[in-house]
């Protein structure tokens, strides 16, 4: 929802860029790919056509692919705008889509997710058969998502959490957080580790010590280094990673591996 060309010259904008990075960190091996359309003057979009598009591209290079639609509010509030990708259907429905289960600030701006607008999309996932891709910054997101379960709004059924450390509004990463955050985990949930900035490769390799999964891009992160020299792209950012878990001793799931996990047809 940030990033820009200005910032950093690998930021994909158009769908044959964004299409172009997914098949490169595919054959690198990724799994999942969590999409941000632009529309013609390279601004983010809610317009379902533009997901449509996105999707439709990816499909027919890789349909194996798991894809993941964003639902952000953070440059519209609105229910109906949110959610308009989650209307897609037959080979254009996403996988999944995202879900971020609470309010919180980010470096200059907020995130706004109201319990009513939360309960919304993820009643509407659960009618077209999306799985939701919890978004969590701090520990009492994920009591929420544990409520939403008890209520039958989200599914208890392998449920998958994106957990981020780094940001100055949220959790930071040090070891009473990530304790906080895997010691409330519902029982079979699939979790995955990701951070902001340059907090991005450490919870990424937290993310490999704790026999999790790894969530990584530009959407978090723009840079190789700390020190903001370098700018990444995607695909750099994910082969240093699989070069890490590798080294671990550890192996790259694949896409039907992935889906098998996930319980995703």
């Amino acid at each position: 929802m940030v990033p820009t060309k200005e910032m950093n010259p690998y930021v994909p904008i158009t769908p044959e860029e964004i299409v172009k990075d997914a098949m490169a960190c595919k054959k690198l091996g990724c799994s999942i790919v969590h999409i941000h359309p632009r529309d013609k003057d390279g601004k983010p979009t809610w317009k379902k056509e533009y997901f449509k598009k996105i999707i439709g591209m990816i499909r027919e290079k890789a349909p194996e692919l798991l894809i993941s639609a964003t639902t952000s509010g953070r440059h519209w509030p609105e229910f109906e705008k949110r959610s308009e990708c989650l209307e897609l259907s037959g080979d254009y429905k996403p996988d999944m889509a995202s879900l971020t289960v609470g309010s919180m600030n980010f470096m200059h701006d907020p995130s706004t997710n109201s319990p009513q607008i939360i309960e919304q999309l993820a009643l509407k996932m659960k009618e077209k058969g999306i799985k939701p891709e919890l978004e969590i910054f701090e520990a009492g997101m994920i009591h929420k998502a544990k409520f939403l379960m008890e209520k039958n709004i989200l599914s208890s059924e392998k449920p998958y959490f994106n957990i981020f450390f780094g940001n100055l509004g949220t959790a930071p990463l040090d070891a009473v957080s990530v304790g906080s955050f895997l010691g409330i985990l519902p029982l079979g949930s699939i979790y995955s580790f990701g951070g902001i900035g340059r907090f991005q490769l450490d919870s990424n390799m937290a993310g490999v010590a704790f026999d999790g999964n790894i969530r990584v891009g530009l959407e978090d992160n723009i840079f190789m280094d700390a020190e903001k020299k370098h700018p990444a792209s995607n695909a750099m950012l994910v082969e240093r990673i699989v070069k890490i878990i590798k080294l671990s001793g550890r192996e790259i799931a694949t896409p039907k591996e992935t889906r098998k996990m996930l319980n995703i047809k």
